[in-house]
C-alpha cells in the first residue's frame, strides 16, 4: 500500500517529524525465510513474568478510514485557504477530519464516490472543489498507522504539551536545578504500531535538558576567557552545530553559521513585502524586547523542503539573546556532581518510570476534549500495561587460561571470579616505551611498579620499560616518538597531564597511521590515587595485551566454521561531514582474535562499496589462519537509522552476496538497534523491576512483518535497563530462532574491555570503538599492519 503523497507533505507541527520512521514500515523481510515464516519464538531458558510500556489501541468494530482526493479549480497554493473553504462543507464531511491540503480522511464514508461543490473566497471567487474517494484503509494499512501517530500528536496539543524535535514535552512542570543553571522539561516519546496481534501505543519518559544561560551570555563569558583575538574563532568552534531552544515558540534550531557583519538592527522582508527590523519583529510578534543591539546574528539552515512546490526555505535568523543552550558541554559531562544531581531526575527505576508513564495515559483517559477526540474517530486506548511471558537463558560459563568461571548472573560481572587468574593466550612486554613529562614522573614510575606487581598473575612477562621524559608540548611527544620507535618496539604508553584532545589526537595518528605501533595513554591523575592503582594497572595490562594480540576469556561457542562480522558506522563532523565505516571480523573459533578495518568515504556516499573490499580481505585473513572458508558468516550491522532498512535490504545485502558468491558460505544479517523505545520490567514479588540479565523477548511487541527479538544483556545499578532490538533482516542458514538468540547473547560475554555481559555483540562495539576513534582522532586509514590487533581499545 502506497503511503498517500499528501501524507508525505504533511507539515511539520502535524508529522511531528518522524517521516523517517515510516520508510521502515513497508521492508517485510520475514516472509523471505521459510524457516521462520510459522514462527520465531525460541524456547529455551526460564519463563519470566514481564509488563512493557505498551497500551492496546482498540478501534469500534468494522472500524476503517476513508481517504479522499481534493482538487481544486482555479488552482489554490496556500494551505491555510485550501482548508478553510473545503471547511465551508463541514455539513457534508462531518466536524471529525484530518486534511494536509490535498488528502483528507474521515472516519465515515461519503455517499457518493465523487462530490463537486462551490466555495467562495473572501474576495467573491467562486472555487469548485471536487472530493473523490481514493481508499478505504483497514486499520493495519501502514497509511493507518501514520495517521493514528498524527491523530496522537493532536492529543498531545490538546494536552498542551509541547513538541521539540520527536518529543513532547511539558514546559508547565519543569524540575530546576538552579546550582548547575540547568532545568529539565518532563516529556514522552511516542509512537503507535502493528505490533504482533495488536496496535500499540509505545510511550517512554524522555526528559530536555535546557541551560538557564542565553547564548549570548554564553558569549559574553567566553569573551572574557578567550579574549578579542581569539573570540570569534573559538566562538564558532563551541557554537556551530549546537541545537539552541527559542522560548517565545519553543522550537528548537541547529546553529549552522554566525554572521558577524549583521546585527539586531538589520532589516528584513516579511511576506507582505513590508520591511521590518529584527528589532521591531520580535517586540511586536512576541513582545520580546532585545537590549544588546550590537550582537551578531544566528543562522540555522532549514532541513525540509517547505509546501507542496518542494522548495526549500531561507535560512531562519536567530538573535543570540533570545536562544537558549539545550543539552550539556563536553565539561559538564565530564563533572561528576553535575551528572549525579541530574541522574536523580532522569534515571528513573522501574517503579518510577512505569508510573510516569501512567500518568500519559491517565491525562489522556480523564481529559475531556481528548476523549471527544478520541470518540469522534472511534478509538480508545486500554489504561493497563501490556503483560506477558519472556524467557531468561542460561548464564555463560567463562573460560580463561584453561579454567571453567560460573559468575553472579545477576551482576553479569565476573572481575571478581577471575581476579589473579592466568588469561588465555598472553604476549610478553619486552621491548616497550614509556614516555612522560618531568611533571609526571612519579606517576610514570607508579605505573611501572605496579604493572610488575599484576603482570605475573595474568602470566605476562614485563621488562624494564625504556623511559624517556619530554617536555610538555605536542610536538615533543612526536619528536620522540619519531626518534626512539625501532622494528622491534611492541608498545609505546604515553602518561598524560591532560585530557586535552588534540595531543591525544595527534599522538594516536602518528601511531596508527605513520608508524602503526600499539598504544596506550594513560592521565596522570587517574595514577594519584593509592587505594584505586592496582586496579588500574590491572586493567592497563589488560589492555596492552590484548593491543599487542593476547586473548583473555572465551565463552563456549558450539558453531564450528563460523565468522562474525561487526559493523558500526560513525559521522565524522570535522572532516566535512565524511562517514566513517568500522568492519570487524573475526578470525577462530573461539572469537578470541578479530580482523578490523575502516572505510572512509565522502558524504552521501553507499558505505557498501568499501565494506566489499574489507569482507574480501576479512576472507583471505581467515583463511590464512583456518586452511578452510567458514560456511557461516553472522553480520551484526549496528549504526542503522530510522528509514534505512530499505537501503540495507536492498543494496547492501545483495553486494554481499555479489561478494560471496565463490565461496559459498550462508549468509545471516541481523540489524542492531539500542535506540529504542521499548522497556520490560519483570514482576517479581509484587514489585517491578529490572529483568534478570539474558531475558530474551520474542513475542507481543515484536513486529510481524520482521524477524526480530529483544534481549536484556547488561545489568544496570541505577535507573531501568535498556533492552537491545535485534532484526534478522536476511538468514539464509536457516538456524533455529532459539540459536540465534542464544549465540547473540553468548556474543554480548566477549568485549575484552569490560569482564561483564555488555548490551551489544562484542564485534559491534569493538567496530564502535574503531569508528570513534578514526572519526574523532585519526581521520584517515589506520595502517593495515595494525589490522589482526584490537590497537582502538
Amino acid at each position: 500500500l502506497k503511503i498517500s503523497a499528501g501524507f508525505q507533505e504533511m507539515s511539520l507541527g502535524e508529522r511531528g517529524g518522524r517521516r523517517r520512521d515510516y520508510h521502515d514500515l513497508g521492508v517485510n523481510t520475514r516472509h523471505l525465510m521459510e524457516h521462520v515464516r510459522e514462527s520465531k519464538t525460541g524456547v529455551s531458558g526460564n519463563l519470566i513474568r514481564l509488563s512493557t510500556n505498551h497500551f492496546r489501541l482498540s478501534s469500534r468494530p468494522q472500524w476503517a478510514l476513508y481517504q479522499y482526493h481534493i482538487d481544486y479549480n482555479p488552482q489554490m497554493e496556500a494551505r491555510r485557504l485550501r482548508a478553510a473553504l473545503l471547511f465551508q462543507h463541514e455539513n457534508l464531511i462531518g466536524k471529525t477530519h484530518a486534511f494536509d491540503g490535498s488528502i483528507l480522511f474521515l472516519p465515515k464514508k461519503l455517499e457518493n464516490k465523487v462530490i463537486e461543490v462551490l466555495s467562495q473566497t473572501r474576495q467573491g471567487e467562486t472555487v469548485k472543489i471536487t472530493i473523490t474517494l481514493t481508499n478505504e484503509l483497514p486499520s493495519t494499512s501502514p497509511t493507518c498507522l501514520q495517521f493514528y501517530n498524527i491523530i496522537f500528536r493532536r492529543l498531545l496539543k490538546i494536552m498542551n504539551l509541547q513538541q521539540i524535535g520527536r518529543n513532547y514535552y511539558n514546559p508547565s512542570d519543569p524540575i530546576s536545578i538552579p546550582k548547575h543553571r540547568l532545568m529539565i522539561w518532563p516529556g514522552f516519546t511516542t509512537s503507535i504500531l502493528q505490533y504482533e496481534t495488536s496496535i500499540m501505543l509505545c510511550t517512554d519518559v524522555s526528559h530536555k535538558v535546557l541551560r538557564s544561560e542565553t547564548v549570548l551570555d554564553f558569549m559574553y563569558s567566553l569573551y572574557d576567557q578567550v579574549g578579542e583575538q581569539q573570540f570569534r574563532e573559538s566562538c564558532t568552534k563551541e557554537l556551530i552545530g549546537v541545537i539552541v531552544l527559542t522560548r517565545y515558540n519553543n522550537k528548537t534550531y541547529r546553529v549552522d553559521d554566525i554572521d558577524w557583519e549583521s546585527s539586531p538592527k538589520n532589516s528584513f522582508k516579511k511576506s507582505d513585502g513590508t520591511e521590518i527590523s529584527f528589532v521591531d519583529y520580535y517586540k511586536m510578534q512576541y513582545t520580546q524586547e532585545i537590549t544588546d543591539l550590537n550582537q551578531p546574528v544566528l543562522i540555522s539552515q532549514p532541513k525540509r523542503m517547505r509546501g507542496p512546490s518542494g522548495v526549500l526555505a531561507g535560512p531562519v535568523i536567530l538573535i543570540p539573546e533570545l536562544c537558549y543552550l539545550t543539552g550539556l558541554t563536553n565539561k559538564m559531562r565530564s563533572d561528576f556532581n553535575v551528572m549525579k544531581d541530574l541522574s536523580v531526575h532522569t534515571r528513573l527505576a522501574p517503579e518510577q518510570r512505569m508510573r510516569e508513564v501512567g500518568r500519559l495515559i491517565n491525562y489522556i483517559n480523564k481529559d475531556d476534549n481528548v476523549q471527544k477526540e478520541l470518540r469522534d474517530w472511534g478509538l480508545s486506548f486500554e489504561s493497563k500495561l501490556l503483560s506477558f511471558s519472556g524467557r531468561v537463558v542460561q548464564s555463560e560459563k567463562i573460560r580463561q587460561g584453561g579454567k571453567v568461571f560460573d559468575y553472579n548472573p545477576h551482576l553479569a560481572d565476573w572481575s571478581r571470579e577471575t581476579r589473579g587468574a592466568p588469561l588465555t593466550s598472553v604476549k610478553p612486554l619486552e621491548n616497550w616505551l614509556l614516555i612522560y613529562t618531568r611533571r609526571n614522573y612519579d606517576a610514570a614510575n607508579i605505573l611501572v611498579q605496579n604493572l610488575f606487581k599484576v603482570a605475573p598473575a595474568m602470566g605476562i612477562r614485563v621488562n624494564k620499560a625504556i623511559m624517556v621524559e619530554v617536555d610538555d608540548r605536542t610536538e615533543a611527544y612526536l619528536r620522540t616518538l619519531k626518534q626512539k620507535i625501532t622494528s622491534d618496539t611492541q608498545m609505546v604508553v604515553c602518561v598524560l597531564s591532560s585530557n586535552r584532545k588534540d595531543k591525544y589526537d595527534a599522538i594516536k595518528k602518528y601511531l596508527c597511521t605513520d608508524c602503526p605501533t600499539p598504544s596506550q595513554c594513560v592521565l596522570a591523575r587517574t595514577l594519584s590515587k593509592p587505594q584505586t592503582v592496582m586496579a588500574i594497572a590491572t586493567k592497563i595490562a589488560l589492555q596492552m595485551n590484548c593491543k599487542m594480540g593476547g586473548e583473555l576469556w572465551s565463552v563456549e561457542i558450539p558453531m564450528k566454521q563460523l565468522m562474525i562480522v561487526g559493523i558500526d558506522c560513525y559521522h565524522d563532523i570535522s572532516a566535512g561531514r565524511r562517514s566513517v565505516a568500522a568492519f570487524v571480523a573475526s578470525l577462530n573459533h573461539g572469537m578470541t582474535r578479530w580482523y578490523s578495518r575502516c572505510v572512509l568515504q565522502d558524504r552521501g556516499q553507499e558505505i557498501v562499496d568499501g565494506l566489499k573490499v574489507c569482507l574480501q580481505a576479512a576472507l583471505r585473513t581467515w583463511y590464512s589462519y583456518n586452511e578452510h572458508m567458514p560456511t557461516r558468516i553472522i553480520v551484526y550491522r549496528d549504526g542503522v537509522g530510522d528509514g534505512q532498512l530499505k537501503t540495507l535490504v536492498s543494496y547492501e545485502i545483495p553486494q554481499f552476496l555479489e561478494c560471496l558468491k565463490t565461496v559459498g558460505p550462508k549468509l545471516t544479517v541481523i540489524v542492531v538497534k539500542k535506540r529504542v523505545s521499548s522497556r520490560f520490567f519483570a514482576e517479581i514479588e509484587g514489585k517491578l523491576q529490572n529483568p534478570p540479565p539474558g531475558t530474551v523477548i520474542d513475542l507481543e511487541v515484536t513486529r510481524p512483518e520482521w524477524y526480530d527479538f529483544f534481549i536484556v544483556s547488561q545489568s544496570v545499578k541505577s535507573g531501568t535497563v535498556a533492552p537491545t532490538h535485534y532484526n534478522v533482516i536476511y538468514d539464509s542458514s536457516a538456524l533455529k530462532p532459539d540459536y540465534m538468540q542464544r549465540l547473540t547473547y553468548k556474543l554480548c560475554h566477549m568485549y575484552y574491555n569490560w569482564p561483564g555481559v555488555i548490551r551489544v555483540p562484542a564485534p559491534c562495539q569493538y567496530a564502535h570503538k574503531l569508528a570513534f576513534l578514526v572519526g574523532q582522532s585519526i581521520h584517515r586509514e589506520p595502517n593495515l599492519t595494525l589490522s589482526e590487533k584490537l590497537y582502538y581499545l
